[in-house]
């Protein structure tokens, strides 16, 4: 019998307790969401080995940092930081991490942050969640934050976090009452997140910082799906010399998170490579057994394909010594 593949995964979330204190995060109201999301030993490595995930790349769950204070974000995000490569230290061969950034403080203090995490701590990069205090990161105010990820060949992450209140006043909130997903995973993030993608790739960031490399989960939010309508319809404007498909396959990669469909995978892989994907599972807001279940058993993939997939890209994007 042919060996387990290793697995990689990296868009896995866990709960700081000051972070906890200080801000409302996704899955607080699940006791048993609520248990996983706090544990960074024992029950997490016992449910990675139980579903065959060898490596997770740790990130703090959503608004994480997005949402503080001004005047404490900093002091804040380097406290976390500094608990997390602690969890890190303790078990390399199981855990690597993303940075948690001070966005709503100066961006200079964010990049500096970013760059202590990753030179000083050995982070792989780092992972933003929505908005800051209602911003869209593609706004102008944040790009030293780009400039840094790509002088220090990182990338950044951009997760969803809870849509916009106005956004969810017109948008959703006739039908949460019954639905309340429809909020959060079943179509709000997407709105979210999908909407930040674009505005990134129409933002001049990636004129700016041609070697920026973005991650998005959950199979790009839709975007893939998308790339050819957007691209021929913005084309109509006749003010971009680069199109937005083009520009979107060059600098952005995604992930499984949450979205365990060969169909939609087969699709990504059309539209943007396999090199550019990479498996997550989004535990504990997703369980390790069925993405895991998906990736060692249901893969319709060659087996040289698979590797990539599961371990090999987030390797080389990520430098993993695993």
């Amino acid at each position: 019998m042919a060996s387990k593949p290793y697995i990689v995964a990296l868009e896995e979330h866990y709960h700081d307790p000051q972070i906890t204190a200080l801000t409302q995060l996704e899955g607080r109201k699940n006791p048993e969401l609520a248990k996983r999301l706090d544990d960074l030993g024992d029950l997490r490595l016992k449910e990675m080995d139980e579903a065959g995930i060898d490596y997770q790349v740790l990130s703090l769950g959503a608004p994480a940092t997005q949402r503080l204070p001004a005047d404490s974000a900093l002091q804040v995000a380097r406290s976390v930081n500094d608990r997390l490569a602690d969890v890190v230290k303790a078990h390399p061969k199981r855990f690597g991490a993303f940075a948690a950034l001070p966005t709503t403080t100066d961006a200079k203090h964010a990049a500096d942050e970013l760059e202590r995490c990753v030179t000083k701590l050995g982070f792989v990069g780092a992972m933003i969640h929505g908005l800051s205090n209602g911003v869209f990161p593609d706004d102008k105010r944040f790009w030293p934050i780009f400039e840094r990820a790509q002088a220090l060949d990182v990338p950044l992450y951009f997760h969803p976090a809870m849509p916009h209140p106005a956004v969810v006043e017109v948008y959703l909130k006739d039908y949460l009452a019954k639905h309340p997903s429809l909020g959060n995973a079943a179509w709000g993030f997407t709105i979210e997140t999908a909407t930040l993608g674009v505005r990134l790739v129409l933002s001049g960031v990636l004129e700016a910082y041609p070697k920026i490399k973005i991650i998005l989960g959950h199979l790009g939010e839709g975007l893939p799906f998308l790339l050819w309508r957007v691209n021929m319809a913005l084309a109509r404007d006749g003010k971009h010399a680069e199109g937005f498909r083009e520009k979107f396959l060059r600098n952005f990669y995604i992930t499984t998170s949450g979205f365990f469909s060969n169909n939609a995978l087969d699709y990504c892989i059309k539209e943007m490579g396999l090199d550019r994907i990479m498996f997550s599972v989004d535990y504990p807001f997703v369980p390790n057994p069925p993405g895991a279940k998906w990736a060692l058993e249901e893969l319709t993939l060659p087996a040289a394909d698979k590797e990539k997939l599961l371990n090999g890209n987030a390797r080389r994007l990520l430098k993993l010594k695993v």
